[in-house]
């Protein structure tokens, strides 16, 4: 049996069993006895035959409920035979929390450059790594998955190219439209076929075709690669000493770079091919005129650096996609930030490079 009963000096005795099942009754009891004493108050714990880990966290409580009730509580000696477990299990550690001070504006502007710093280097770390594996592979193929290629360029090449024609057609018409008005006014129609097919070849047609295939394939990137991550197929890869990078991503590098120059040159066409279609109809000019000096106006170096830029889009692009997919967190809702974060980004990173080529081509 198990109690609680009151000794001869003053004090209280706990006998028996001080076990899971008995601590409930027993506190209870105690709390009740230490709302009626008046003064100092001893517990005998010599009486005790056996105790668990509840019942020493209950002999450890009755100081704290004593000074609750306002009493000085002393504890006696337990028996030997249950001191040994009575100091193995310790005291329960007391939670301390503490409050940090709110931080200042400066900290939490280092906060987020240190952030970005570290997220730059991440960036260059893996550009530099998917770059040389994707040098490696031309030579040697171990590690890829055969037919991945094909697949992808399927998928980002000739999947993407009624969006990509549709639209540049569009531009096209469009840009043609807004020349016309402009140069109208100062009676030199005759350059609009020029500024058409330069301003397609050299800019609209490569950056146009690079947003596009951010939006439509770089996204499709950055989801599978992070659905990877959240499912850890990533994980899974590494451990069977696979290389996520060799088998995952250097496929979809080369189809990216072998594809987005082909939508270019497909692009260019269809955006001159718009530009044709208004230009003739609204100028009221012989489509053989119009041809004669679009043929006259364009040059070699002219569609060669609108693909030299695609090449560049389509491999920060393609990083910019791993880099994300692989920055994977928060669960299934990480897969759409990742998604969104790698098209914003991507966009960002074509406006900088084309910047840097015309900075290249055009700055003296």
């Amino acid at each position: 049996m198990t109690g609680l009963s009151r000794d001869g000096n003053g004090g209280i005795r706990l006998e028996g069993e001080l076990t899971l099942h008995s601590v409930p009754q027993l506190e209870l009891e105690l709390e009740e006895l230490l709302a009626a004493q008046g003064g100092p108050l001893s517990v005998d714990l010599s009486g005790l035959t056996r105790l668990d880990t509840a019942g020493v966290v209950f002999v450890r409580r009755v100081p704290t409920l004593a000074r609750t009730s306002g009493v000085a509580v002393t504890l006696g000696s337990l028996p030997q035979h249950l001191q040994a477990f009575f100091d193995y299990v310790g005291e329960v550690p007391t939670a301390v929390i503490e409050q940090e001070a709110p931080s200042t504006p400066l900290e939490r502007l280092g906060d987020r450059l240190i952030d970005a710093w570290d997220s730059l280097l991440t960036f260059l770390y893996l550009l530099c790594d998917l770059t040389w594996d994707a040098i490696v592979a031309l030579p040697k193929r171990a590690g890829i998955r055969h037919g991945s290629f094909v697949d992808q360029a399927v998928f980002v090449g000739s999947q993407g190219l009624p969006i990509v024609a549709v639209i540049l057609f569009l531009i096209g018409a469009v840009s043609t439209l807004q020349t016309i008005a402009q140069l109208r006014q100062f009676g030199a129609n005759v350059l609009v076929a020029d500024i058409l097919a330069i301003g397609i070849t050299r800019e609209l047609g490569p950056l146009m075709t690079a947003i596009i295939v951010a939006g439509r394939s770089g996204s499709a990137i950055a989801a599978e690669i992070s659905t990877m991550k959240f499912t850890e197929e990533i994980d899974a890869l590494r451990t069977m000493a696979l290389d996520p990078l060799r088998l995952v991503a250097v496929p979809k590098m080369w189809a990216m770079i072998l594809t987005v120059p082909l939508l270019t040159v497909m692009a260019d066409f269809m955006g001159i091919l718009g530009g044709t279609l208004t230009g003739v109809l609204s100028m009221e000019i012989s489509l053989t005129a119009w041809t004669a000096r679009i043929s006259e106006a364009l040059m070699l170096k002219d569609v060669l650096t609108g693909l030299l830029k695609s090449v560049s889009f389509a491999w920060i692009i393609t990083v910019i996609a791993v880099n994300r997919g692989l920055q994977h967190a928060g669960g299934a809702s990480g897969v759409g930030q990742a998604t969104t974060a790698s098209v914003v980004a991507s966009i960002f990173g074509i406006i900088v490079l084309d910047l840097a080529w015309n900075l290249i081509f055009y700055l003296r």
